[in-house]
């Protein structure tokens, strides 16, 4: 794999922290959602976040 600039790296580092965070975010949204389909689309969001932060950290390997 190809060395990572440092402004790459800086990018790669923002873009996977904001997915944390709205991965989290999403997770703490669905506990306390009312109704069942807006649970569901928050858990899906926050797995979808997750899997997007993965597939970033797999540039850092």
């Amino acid at each position: 794999m190809a060395q990572l600039s440092e402004l790459e790296l800086q990018n790669l580092r923002h873009l996977i922290g904001g997915f944390e965070t709205s991965s989290g975010k999403m997770k703490e949204y669905a506990k306390w959602a009312d109704s069942q389909d807006v649970k569901q689309f928050f858990e899906k969001s926050a797995q979808s976040a997750q899997q997007n932060r993965d597939a970033l950290m797999k540039f850092l390997q």
